[in-house]
């Protein structure tokens, strides 16, 4: 590593930075534009990239998706501060606060000494009493709305399961799938497109309970088939190109063979 830069020094350095950008007379007109309701959708986008850079182990551009996430939070709370609501302080405190009383055997002077069973139900109590001192009392309250549908429906999922509603095991949800894309099939035939909608998301549910039961991360495996398609697709285009063609030149019996072709590659690599 290159010297190490003071993190306190750098933070309020990126903190100016923003402040000034959105001086009202001397800053960005498009960053002071911005509300909390434009910025929010690059935040995820953001996360979904320090995800990617995670993924494709690309080590060197990580520092740069982590400043691009951290400049999010500045952002936002640069906004909250300007409208007297709070500030970036006010959420360091929060997470240090919240770290501390979540972690009572690193921080306080419980044992250390547990499970990782007993760290989860230790960490679900104390979770129960945050909601409870943000009046939510339903067991599914607090799952955020704005999380990947995937990944939405496992946390849902997880904490209908904590209070005893949950198939025995991955046979049981099998047997549900097929029963909803046998429900599928039937709206497509005689039920209409909302009928159809509804039963292809239930279709969906089902699915990320599989994936929680078999505990793979749904959107995980998801992203993984995504950049599998993309890449053997592009092994097909390339074979295409070689012979001076492209898809829309091809038909889908050849280009079924290509791919074959490209798995095969992938497999005997």
């Amino acid at each position: 590593m290159a010297d190490p830069r003071d993190p306190a020094t750098e933070i309020a350095r990126l903190l100016d930075i923003m402040a000034a950008l959105r001086d009202s007379e001397t800053g960005c007109p498009w960053d002071i534009e911005q509300t909390f309701a434009t910025i929010a959708p690059y935040t995820i986008e953001e996360a979904h990239e320090v995800e990617d850079a995670i993924q494709r182990e690309a080590w060197d551009e990580l520092p740069g998706e982590l400043g691009d996430l951290l400049l999010q939070v500045v952002f936002q709370a640069q906004i909250a501060r300007e409208a007297g609501m709070f500030d970036f302080a006010d959420c360091a405190a929060s997470i240090s606060d919240k770290l501390i009383f979540r972690h009572p055997h690193v921080f306080g002077d419980e044992s250390r000494d547990k499970s990782a069973e007993q760290q989860v139900r230790d960490w679900e109590a104390i979770k129960a009493v945050e909601r409870a001192g943000k009046a939510e009392r339903g067991t599914l309250d607090g799952v955020a709305l704005g999380l990947p549908a995937l990944t939405r429906a496992v946390k849902l999922q997880n904490r209908a399961a904590r209070v005893g509603f949950d198939w025995p095991g991955p046979g049981d949800v099998l047997a549900k799938i097929a029963e909803e894309a046998a429900e599928l099939v039937e709206a497509r035939d005689s039920l209409g497109p909302e009928a159809m909608e509804e039963e292809f998301g239930d279709l969906l549910f089902v699915m990320a309970n599989l994936a929680r039961h078999l505990k793979i991360d749904p959107e995980l495996a998801l992203r993984r088939a995504n950049a599998k398609f993309t890449r053997r697709f592009g092994a097909v285009e390339a074979a295409l190109a070689a012979q001076g063609r492209r898809p829309e030149d091809s038909d889908l019996t050849e280009m079924d063979r290509l791919w074959d072709a490209a798995k095969a590659a992938e497999r005997g690599a």
